[in-house]
């Protein structure tokens, strides 16, 4: 068997192509488990791998790379199956490289998702589920591992932890995907990445994945921060076109070559191809390497250079809004865009709320998954004509990534600088449940795209052409029945940045209370303030939307009414209830009932 630390001394370790853009391209469909075909087709699999032999490729990465008993059970209900399908892996690639002194290495992918933590498991967990799937990989005879494609270097670390625990003598590559700016997507620069990767242990740290050759190679630049440490260069062959129905990679094997050379002038031992790289791809950098010796790095670049060279945070200019409630209790009022086009009724009810002495609007988000007009271009126009103070709602339920912060950076441009971020109810419970549901992020994602922003970068830390204020908050559920976990939830909102908090409506004050001890003045305090129109109005609320509960003292006081006595009702609940949120919270936000907003009025001092 060979010894890798002592093959790179001598030559550059070739790795071989993609499995999963290889098993599409062989007319697997989209969507299917790839991991899965080790136990239903492993005469496929082992095929690729020896594609891959006879085009060069010194060492075959099992396909496992999400084998994981978390990934399996979430999307594919295989959990059970992880240690049998990643050992299965091994021995295939085992039996594909034979007597040959070609190296196995057991691909593990990370198991979260970043920026979304409500389905992500601890550390426990995680640390858990890595040993088992290692445990496998070892028991089926790989000769190494290799960690890919993670971006986040807490998972890494924890991943890493697993490989020494359950595999001490096997050598272990740490490989991060990098992005544009060459960062990861959580945020994560190579020269920091490498640095806590080989305080902990690693011996050799590459990049992989990612936009393609130049991407990767710029990143493993930044990876080169010791002399005496291995670096390794998976890339993609560049990115993904659709064409004909189908997904194909746009570099060719020719470019692919040339960045191999390059690769290997600058010092990476350890080099070969991610998504979309096919046989050809990695026969024409066999060829390419023909001869290149392995080099020493030809340049350094010092963690403690980097460090030097960061931003220093700046002091946000502070919205309307904030100024407002910073120094006196504000009154808000929650509008939800029209089920149409004609915006005018809702435009003219902001009006009259902010003559009548209110500080700001709340524009909800498609709220309950129910099909209305948008919130931006709806808080746009109230802005713009008005000049009042806007509270945007962003939801992570119908924007990817890209597109939250699209519209986040046009919001600052109209001129809306305050921003509630929200999970957003699931489609599922609206009038399109056949809809998809993103969440890209979580509501603290959003938080953390808003406080990037403010320090004039992108959620991936690259620079934006100017920094953007915005007063963002975030929603707590007080009537939550594990509270204690709301609460932590709730303090992951604040360590991203939340500076205000906005309640469920308040009927038990008593909770609101408990909420207002445990936030001890950190965060300025909202109360969501609901007037009840009826006793039907009233039994709905507690019955069917979810986070809302109210006492049975209250939904006692207005059984039987409706019309004109029930919303009066309605109006004296909610005045009792203000008077105290005034003596607890910093702020009020009114919901009025079915469009009828001039109720909300009537509780304007």
């Amino acid at each position: 068997m060979i010894d890798l630390m002592e093959y790179i001394k001598r030559q550059i370790l070739l790795g071989d192509g993609a499995m999963g853009t290889e098993l599409y391209r062989r007319g697997v469909p989209g969507g299917h488990c790839y991991d899965e075909l080790n136990l239903s087709n492993p005469g496929l699999i082992e095929r690729i791998h020896r594609d891959y032999i006879s085009a060069g490729a010194m060492m075959i990465e099992t396909n496992t790379f999400g084998a994981n008993r978390h990934i399996l059970g979430v999307y594919f209900d295989l959990g059970d199956k992880a240690f049998a399908i990643c050992e299965k892996g091994a021995r295939i690639a085992r039996a594909a490289v034979a007597w040959r002194d070609i190296l196995v290495a057991g691909s593990i992918g990370p198991i979260t998702r970043p920026f979304e933590s409500e389905n992500n498991p601890g550390k426990d967990e995680l640390a858990e589920t890595f040993s088992e799937q290692i445990a496998a990989l070892v028991q089926g005879g790989v000769d190494m591992l290799i960690l890919e494609t993670f971006a986040d270097i807490e998972e890494m670390v924890i991943a890493f932890g697993a490989a020494k625990e359950q595999a001490p003598g096997l050598p272990v590559i740490c490989s991060m995907s990098f992005v544009e700016g060459a960062r990861t997507v959580t945020g994560v620069e190579p020269g920091t990445a490498a640095a806590g990767l080989i305080a902990e242990g690693a011996k050799i740290v590459g990049a992989n994945c990612g936009a393609g050759p130049r991407g990767v190679f710029e990143a493993v630049k930044g990876l080169a921060i010791k002399k005496d440490m291995t670096l390794s260069a998976i890339p993609n062959a560049g990115l993904p076109a659709f064409s004909d129905g189908r997904f194909e990679y746009t570099a060719g094997p020719d470019y692919m070559a040339h960045y191999a050379r390059k690769f290997a002038t600058a010092g990476v031992s350890i080099i070969g191809g991610c998504c979309g790289t096919r046989p050809e791809h990695i026969k024409a950098m066999a060829g390419a390497l023909e001869g290149i010796e392995p080099g020493p790095i030809p340049k350094i670049f010092p963690i403690e250079e980097r460090v030097e060279k960061a931003k220093i945070e700046r002091t946000r200019t502070p919205t309307a809004f904030e100024r407002a409630i910073e120094s006196k209790f504000v009154y808000t009022m929650e509008i939800d865009p029209p089920r149409g086009v004609d915006s005018d009724s809702v435009i003219g009810a902001a009006k009259n709320f902010i003559s009548s002495g209110g500080d700001a609007v709340n524009i909800s988000d498609i709220p309950m998954a129910r099909l209305r007009m948008a919130a931006l271009p709806l808080a746009a126009a109230i802005r713009r004509g008005t000049g009042i103070e806007v509270i945007l709602h962003v939801t992570a339920r119908d924007r990817n990534l890209i597109a939250i912060q699209s519209d986040i950076l046009g919001a600052h441009t109209l001129g809306i600088r305050n921003v509630l971020a929200l999970r957003g109810d699931p489609p599922s419970i609206g009038d399109y449940p056949f809809a998809t549901g993103v969440y890209d992020v979580t509501s603290e994602g959003i938080v953390s795209i808003v406080s990037a922003f403010s320090q004039g970068v992108d959620r991936l830390g690259v620079n934006i052409d100017m920094p953007a204020d915005y007063y963002v908050g975030v929603a707590v559920n007080q009537n939550a029945g594990n509270f204690e976990r709301e609460l932590v939830r709730l303090e992951g909102k604040i360590a991203a940045g939340a500076a205000f908090v906005q309640t469920q409506p308040v009927f038990d004050i008593e909770k609101l209370k408990k909420l207002a001890e445990s936030l001890d003045g950190r965060v300025k305090l909202i109360a969501g303030l609901m007037i009840l129109a009826s006793e039907r109005h009233a039994e709905f609320i507690h019955n069917e939307v979810p986070g809302i509960a109210i006492p049975d003292d209250i939904r006692k006081r207005i059984r039987g009414l409706s019309g004109k006595k029930g919303r009066e009702c309605g109006l004296e609940i909610a005045r009792e209830t203000l008077d105290h949120i005034r003596n607890i919270a910093d702020g009020v936000c009114i919901m009025a009932p079915f469009g009828r907003y001039e109720l909300a009025r009537e509780l304007l001092p």
